[in-house]
């Protein structure tokens, strides 16, 4: 997975210093940010090879952010949700909004980086 860019949204400083370190680690490029505001901005930059967003988020939630990228900027990049609030209604809406996945906090680092490669193997196919 050299060089596949991961936008890593997480307003959970400590949880996004654990998995951003796993994923760099495993060889992605991860543009670390922590608010829905500057996931926007860095989307009007270029669209990354996979998004890992938490649902709750300051300004722009998850389920805004899939609609936001499927919708405005037609685009079908993998999208991961990951949520401590982990109910069916989040969940079915994540789907039915786009979701590629969606992963329950707490998160294990393992799963989120299979899940991950997953996503990323569809595309290149």
């Amino acid at each position: 997975m050299e060089n596949k860019k991961i936008l890593f949204a997480e307003d959970d400083q400590m949880l996004a210093s654990l998995l951003v370190y796993r994923l760099r680690k495993e060889g992605y490029q991860v543009n670390q940010i922590h608010d829905g505001k500057a996931v926007k901005e860095a989307l009007e930059q270029g669209i990354p090879d996979a998004i890992v967003c938490d649902v709750m988020m300051p300004y722009f939630s998850g389920i805004e952010l899939i609609d936001y990228v499927r919708n405005e900027l037609k685009s079908d990049v993998p999208i991961i949700l990951i949520s401590a609030a982990s109910n069916d209604e989040n969940i079915l809406s994540a789907f039915k909004m786009g979701a590629n996945d969606f992963i329950p906090k707490p998160i294990s680092p393992n799963e989120l980086s299979i899940r991950l490669a997953k996503e990323l193997s569809r595309v290149s196919v």
